[in-house]
Order: structure tokens, then sequence, then C-alpha cells
């Protein structure tokens, strides 16, 4: 079953999961959710990703393709599941060359050496399964950091806001079979930028050039709102959908009106400043319920 579509699996807070970090500000806050929890667990640092404040905390620092390594510190703490967080970027080939005796697993080495960063996740995900180890999502141990359901600050969509909301899932719900993003920029019926590899943020920025003519300066479309939802089936423990205040920025400066998210399935990074900053755009921010 897909891990997104998945229950949630219950861990005892007494049996000690391993949080592996690797850059950017999310390890640190899973780290934080997990303690207010009451989650016994332990952080396992992964060199050149891991932000400073957490390495200095870590229980064991590895390197990104130091798999015996990696597997014989978890065989000695026998966790009761591994929670991956942060992002992590391609090795170099002189990297996958070295760890190539480490591996024996040819088939997850070719994962690792070809595809995009999805596809190396995926294989270090399955690496770390086939072992015997159980890996969680952040959606399935810090439920608190996902967006909840309804209007998260203090504007609401209005008539033509909620067109675009309807245009905007329908879209990416046809779109979900094809290997493409999560997000899409919509004005009432018009299509303004479907996300691709680049990303939200760079999709926001070609969504103003298009729709703020002449050269992203004009006026925005009406009704324009960013629509982010999980693909079907969506593996949630590997590309949980995600935003923070520099997305607001960003589809501010597109000329949104707001955004609509998946609540449950998307990751709110810095709830707070995020609404903060909704509201200071005068911006609306909902999460969408699964009949919304």
């Amino acid at each position: 079953m897909p891990a997104s579509s998945r229950p949630a699996t219950p861990i005892e807070p007494e049996r000690t999961l391993v949080l592996v970090a690797g850059a950017g500000r999310l390890p640190e806050l899973v780290a934080a959710s997990l303690e207010r929890s009451g989650h016994t667990f332990k952080v396992l640092g992964v060199r050149g990703f891991t932000d400073r404040p957490l390495r200095a905390r870590s229980d064991a620092v590895v390197d990104l393709l130091d798999v015996a390594g990696t597997l014989r510190i978890l065989q000695e703490w026998g966790p009761a599941a591994i929670v991956p967080a942060g992002g992590v970027t391609r090795p170099s080939p002189a990297a996958i060359f070295n760890a190539a005796a480490a591996v024996r697993n040819r088939e997850a080495l070719r994962a690792i050496a070809g595809g995009g960063d999805d596809r190396l996740l995926r294989a270090v995900l399955a690496l770390l399964e086939e072992n015997g180890h159980s890996v969680l999502g952040i959606h399935e141990v810090a439920p608190d950091l996902l967006s909840p359901e309804g209007r998260l600050g203090r504007h609401e969509p209005d008539a033509a806001a909620l067109a675009s909301i309807a245009t905007g899932r329908a879209l990416l719900s046809a779109l979900s079979p094809f290997d493409v993003g999560q997000a899409a920029v919509v004005a009432a019926d018009r299509i303004v930028a479907v996300e691709g590899p680049e990303g939200t943020d760079r999709m926001l920025a070609r969504a103003r050039s298009i729709a703020r003519k002449p050269f992203g300066y004009g006026r925005p479309l009406p009704g324009m709102v960013l629509v982010k939802i999980a693909k079907v089936g969506q593996d949630l423990r590997i590309d949980l959908p995600t935003i923070g205040p520099r997305t607001i920025q960003a589809a501010a400066g597109a000329g949104c009106v707001g955004l609509a998210i998946q609540a449950a399935h998307t990751l709110v990074i810095d709830r707070a400043e995020t609404v903060a900053a909704a509201d200071r755009h005068g911006l609306f921010l909902v999460g969408l319920g699964a009949h919304a």
C-alpha cells in the first residue's frame, strides 16, 4: 500500500526512533515535535547536509554514501523505525564509485547513480527496508507539523478564488498518474502554470511573468490561486508537499490572492510565521479537506 494511503503506524513513545537529518530547518522542527510528544529518539546526522545546531546534538554523523557504516550504526541502535527529514542532493560520481564496494545490491546502486533526487531517496529507503528497518514519514510521527483543515489566517477565499481552487484540484487530480509536480497556479478556468522539476518557488516566478504581463509587472489575473496537493499514491515519506514563509512571499509576488493546500498532507514550515506572512500580504491560506 502506498505510504500516502496507508494508516499511520503507532509507535510507543518509549520505543526509540532514529531521525535521519538532512539539510534545512525541517529536521530541527521534527526533532522539536518528537520532544513535545515525548518520543525517545536518536539523531543521525549526514555530513555536509545537517545544519550545525542539530549536527552538534547528533548521536552519530555519517557520510551520505557510507552505506555499511550507516547500517552498522542502525543495527547497534535497533530503532523501532527510521524517520528521514530534510533535503539531500545528488552525490558526485566519485562518491558513488567509492560506495560501490559497500552496496551489494546492484539494482540499488543503479538507482542511486541514475535519475533524480526522488529516485535516490527511494533507493535509500528500499535499502533500509531490505535490511529489516521500518521507515516512517514525518506525517506519521509529527502530525502537528501538517496543515489542519480550514482557514489558517484572517482572510477567506471569495467566489472567484473558490472556482480557481476547484479547477486546480481537478487539474492536479487528473495529472496525478504522471510524474509532474504537486502544485499549480490557476485563475478561474485558466491554468497559468503547473509545477515541474523546478519546484514551487520557481513555478511561481514563472507564473508571475505569465500572469503579470508585461515583464511581470502588470496587473495579475483576477482570482489567481496557488493550489498544492499530494499526488494519489505518492510516497509521503519522500516528497511531502511543503510550504513556508518563502512560498507566501513568492505567491504574493506572482499576484496570487491565496493558497489552498491539502490538509493533513502538507507540511507548513514555521506555521506561525507562514500564517503571519499570509495575513500581512492579504492572502488567504486554507487547508483543503478530502471533499472540499
